[in-house]
């Protein structure tokens, strides 16, 4: 029965990210990329038929998943689509090996931006339009677009997305499953179609804005310029991604909660609030570093917001070159690097809820220390959080910083110095992108060795589910009965 399951489940979403390939087609048509054309057609056929062959004979046997199943479906998932991703990269001929397409298809699912692709600027509009698709689909989740479009998944639809969503606490904001999903992919949608229109306006090409709006929308970073977003040199188009970047590293159900008035859901947002200060300070200290390298302080703050969001966020965007900034301007960076977007948004990290945690409950044991009688609690949103959250968050922790100590040292096996291989293995499994050293934002992932390549692969969808997914996938211990 499971072999069942995960074949009608992975098959359906599979098929659905291959309908998306229409949007790239219909790119490489409008600027006559014939070398594209079957690379995309191909897939997209193929994964209708196998989703078809599969569902139509087992369409009234009911998906019933345990724990275990969950687990297992959306780590195949994850890695079914990376697959299919990688096929019209390698097979159109805009990447030299099938690892070179691989790495490129999960950087941009996971969100992580980092490319292997040394000038993206001479890649066809339709592949660079299929990069930030992928971007868009992994944002959100493929598998939460799954469930939103197939409600016959019931119960089993809310325990993939459990598995698939971020944060240390993962409800509904509506009753039905289905109808969160739902709700989500439509907000996510209605900024895509608004920043599509305001980037447009600001004078990106409206592929490129179209484009450009997956990658913020979805914080990959991929971008059809060589320099970033600083290619296109608009203080314009720097705001409004810079906007859009800080929407999309809040938590969805926010949105859903402004929509409902339920305003003091909002203000009462703990993660919310820390989110939005944490910005702030950042924006602000960085600005005053960097103005003896821009001599004027608006251009100062404009690199500097833009920045902070691009790393908070795990965007990766780029319109300066930081390591040229000074130093106490890349600490704040490299801080930031460890903290991520907000529990429930597109982007990866840490999360700030999860230091939340940690600070509050930092300070609960100096309470302690002072009062040993006394008892205190972990408060989150003005109400007083369960005790487990804090267990679950060092947990957490102690695995997230163990994959970097090993992520780590295999780039340190691919003979990168130990700051490149540190904030490599960081950006990795932080779904972040740019690093220090010589994997920084003006660098790419190209020289790395086929072994590093796919480790990192396994980091970047191992992060971006959480790790506990891919971690428990690949034990032996997680396969016996």
């Amino acid at each position: 029965m499971f072999f069942v399951n995960c074949l009608k489940i992975i098959s359906i979403l599979c098929s659905i990210v291959g309908g998306t390939f229409l949007i790239p087609l219909g790119v490489a048509i409008y600027y006559d990329e014939p070398s594209t054309y079957l690379p995309l057609i191909i897939p997209m056929a193929v994964t209708l038929v196998v989703m078809l062959a599969v569902n139509i004979p087992t369409r009234k046997t009911k998906v019933k998943l345990s724990i275990r199943q969950t687990f297992a479906i959306v780590a195949l998932s994850w890695i079914a689509i990376s697959i299919l991703g990688s096929f019209p990269l390698y097979f159109s001929g805009a990447y030299p090996s099938y690892t070179d397409a691989f790495f490129e298809s999960v950087s941009g699912f996971t969100t992580t931006g980092c490319t292997v692709c040394p000038s993206v600027e001479d890649l066809p509009h339709s592949i660079n339009m299929l990069r930030c698709l992928t971007h868009w689909l992994g944002g959100m989740g493929v598998v939460t677009l799954t469930v939103a479009m197939l409600p016959l998944l019931g119960v089993g639809g809310f325990q993939l997305i459990k598995a698939e969503t971020t944060g240390p606490e993962k409800g509904k904001v509506t009753a039905r499953i289905t109808t969160t999903a739902k709700v989500l992919w439509l907000i996510y949608t209605g900024f895509t179609l608004v920043e599509t229109a305001l980037l447009f306006w600001a004078g990106m090409s409206f592929d490129d804005a179209l484009a450009h709006s997956f990658s913020t929308l979805g914080t990959g970073g991929f971008s059809s310029k060589n320099a970033s977003i600083g290619g296109f040199n608009s203080p314009a188009i720097d705001i409004i991604i810079s906007v859009f970047m800080l929407i999309a590293g809040i938590n969805f159900s926010l949105y859903y909660y402004l929509i409902t008035r339920k305003f003091n859901d909002i203000f009462s947002n703990s993660e919310f609030k820390s989110y939005i200060a944490i910005v702030v300070i950042c924006t602000i200290a960085i600005t005053l570093c960097v103005i003896p390298v821009y001599e004027n302080i608006g251009t100062g703050l404009r690199y500097s917001f833009f920045q902070v969001l691009a790393i908070i966020t795990t965007t990766g965007f780029g319109t300066a070159d930081y390591i040229l900034w000074p130093s106490t301007a890349q600490f704040f960076l490299f801080i930031l690097f460890f903290i991520g977007g907000c529990s429930g948004s597109t982007g990866g990290g840490f999360k700030v809820v999860r230091w939340v945690v940690l600070w509050k409950q930092f300070k609960n044991e100096v309470k302690r220390i002072l009062h040993p009688h006394g008892v205190f609690t972990v408060r989150l949103n003005n109400k007083v959080g369960r005790k487990d959250i804090v267990f679950s968050v060092a947990a957490f922790l102690t695995a997230y910083f163990l994959l970097i100590a090993v992520t780590t040292f295999v780039g340190c096996i691919g003979k990168l110095d130990i700051t490149t291989a540190f904030t490599g293995a960081v950006s990795m499994v932080g779904n972040v992108g740019p690093a220090f050293g010589s994997l920084g934002p003006s660098e790419n992932y190209a020289a790395l060795s086929g072994f590093v390549k796919y480790w990192y692969c396994f980091a970047m969808i191992a992060g971006r589910l959480e790790l506990y997914t891919m971690i428990l996938f690949f034990t032996p211990a997680f396969w016996k009965k």
